[in-house]
């Protein structure tokens, strides 16, 4: 029962993903525009990310990700992340998972759906938003939840989840053909209740 309520909640969140409301700031904020694939992505440990491959393709050649993709794969969100659709990931380290501790495969679709909001936002689109709505910007997951975008300092954004638990961006701006990517060195968690996955 729990494994096939987990695949429900993976198939919702894989088909729902890409039509989820991007943020629920008081501002209506919008996200990056198409992103130029002449612009020069970050390297992840040490290996290139291609802006013409997708997010699952550029995560999956992190060596710094493993368990991101490992866990994307068992839950069932890493085919949303294969898609045409808009999607920004506030991705993990292995050693932030490792610091979080395992999620139990009735929560994991959960918990990856909440890294994932829809929509484009570079750290300029993240900068705008969080000044358009006073210091704090609120991005709704795919999960249906909220990740709060704030500044740390003058020039570092902040994530924040509805635990109160803070993940600094580590590394900006992957571009990819179907989204961003932003290194961050926490993992975060959603709260309450599951919710169902937004949509429009």
């Amino acid at each position: 029962m729990k494994r096939a309520a987990m695949a429900g909640f993976a198939a919702g969140a894989a088909m729902m993903i890409g039509g989820a409301l991007g943020a629920v700031s008081n501002t209506d904020p919008k996200p990056a525009a198409e992103p130029s694939f002449e612009l020069m992505n970050p390297m992840i440990g040490g290996q290139a990310m291609l802006a013409d491959r997708d997010i699952m393709d550029n995560m999956a050649a992190s060596p710094m990700h493993s368990t991101l993709v490992a866990d994307l794969k068992e839950s069932g969100v890493a085919s949303a992340l294969k898609s045409n659709g808009q999607f920004t990931v506030f991705a993990p380290t292995n050693a932030a998972f490792a610091a979080a501790g395992l999620a139990s495969k009735s929560t994991l679709a959960r918990r990856m759906s909440y890294l994932i909001v829809p929509g484009k936002y570079d750290s300029q689109a993240l900068l705008r938003v969080i000044s358009e709505a006073g210091g704090e910007a609120k991005l709704r997951t795919a999960e249906g939840g909220i990740l709060t975008a704030r500044m740390n300092g003058p020039t570092n954004i902040a994530i924040m989840d509805e635990k109160g638990n803070t993940a600094n961006i580590a590394i900006y701006d992957v571009r990819d053909r179907n989204g961003i990517v932003h290194v961050v060195d926490h993992v975060m968690e959603p709260s309450g209740p599951a919710r169902q996955v937004a949509v429009n």
